[in-house]
Parts: structure tokens; sequence; C-alpha cells
């Protein structure tokens, strides 16, 4: 059993890339490009555990349970596969509907069959005397992991603005901009920030030069 968590904001933990604000995108990131090339950081079953432990979305516990039950087997791969598909057609549906807002009636149809198999669930929580409610999913299966992306997509496209959700201008890492001015262009200050930033600088000295 794994409860749904916000996803919090870093450049990297255990390798992989949270910089997205939001767990849809920060999925879409497990394929970021290293010097000019695609790097897949989700080759098999193991390393697909250790994102979704990374992002708290399934504890330790459930990594060891999930990989002594399935571990190398030919379903636990085909999960992975298909995941990775997923990811490629949300990746070209979150593209245009940044530029959009509109979203294909497939993408909407395959996001709603894959809640309706794998849905989240929501249980109550209580401290003294404040109660709360708390998503979450039985992650007894290798399938059942689909159940936080497919929700997160369907809260990315239904809840937020899709103009402060874009790609960086240096990276292929997307991000949702919870910025107060809503201005920023790049994934995360170490990661593309400083270069840019020092991009900027170097062609404001070299314009002052030529004057």
């Amino acid at each position: 059993m794994a409860s749904a968590k916000t996803i919090h904001t870093s450049d990297g933990e255990g390798g992989f890339l949270f910089v997205g604000n939001q767990l849809a995108l920060d999925f879409l990131n497990t394929r970021p490009a290293q010097n000019g090339e695609p790097e897949e950081l989700l080759p098999d079953f193991s390393a697909l555990l250790g994102w979704f432990q990374a992002a708290e979305l399934i504890s330790a516990r459930d990594v060891a349970y999930l990989q002594r039950k399935w571990g190398k087997s030919i379903r636990a791969q085909r999960t992975v596969d298909a995941m990775r598909r997923l990811r490629e057609t949300l990746r070209r549906e979150i593209l245009a509907w940044e530029y959009s807002g509109a979203v294909h009636h497939s993408t909407v149809a395959e996001l709603n069959r894959i809640m309706a198999e794998h849905p989240m669930r929501t249980k109550l929580k209580t401290a003294g005397s404040s109660s709360a409610t708390e998503l979450w999913f039985d992650a007894g299966q290798p399938e059942d992991l689909f159940a936080p992306l497919a929700h997160s997509t369907a809260r990315l496209f239904s809840d937020v603005d899709r103009r402060r959700v874009r790609k960086c201008d240096h990276c292929v890492l997307h991000f949702h901009d919870t910025s107060k001015k809503g201005t920023r262009r790049w994934c995360s200050m170490r990661l593309c920030g400083n270069r840019l930033k020092v991009a900027a600088y170097a062609a404001r000295q070299r314009m002052g030069g030529d004057e």
C-alpha cells in the first residue's frame, strides 16, 4: 500500500531529476539528454521501482516486496515497456497541450482506461482533533504503478494552467512554473539557470563592447 505524496522539488534524488513540480512532468523527465543524446533512466523494473521510491510514491518495503515477487519477470519488463510508451505519448501530448490547450480524444480515453483499471483510492487520516483525506494505491502488482501516473496526468490537464507548463529553454526537461511572476524559463538554477544567466551576461558584455 502506497500513499500519493506531492513531489518535492530537487535537482536530483537517487540519480533521478525532480524539477517538474508535478509528478507527470517528473515522469517525462526520466528521459533527459546527456551531451545531446537521450538518456534512459528507466531501463528495467529495478530502476522503475527506484524512481517510484525516490518520488516518495512507494516505500522501501514496497520496493522489496515487488522486487522479490516480480523481479526480472516478463510481466515486470512488459510493464516497464508500457510505461515508457505512455511517457513518450504523454510527452507529445503535453507539448501540444502547452501550445493549444487541447488534449486528443485518444489520450483522454487511454488515461480514463488506465484510471479505471488502476484507480487511486482515498483514506481518512486523523491527528488529534484534525482530519484529512489522503490518496493511496495498492502497489501489489507491476501494473498498479500506473495509478499515480495516470491520476497525476489527468490532474495536470484539468487543474494546471498550461501557460505555466513549459519545456526548459536550454534542455529537454519539463516543469510547472510555480514562481510568483511565472516567468521561469529554465528547469532549475543548478542545471540550466546558471548557464543561461552566464550566457545572457556574456551577451550583454559583448553588446556593450560593440558600442
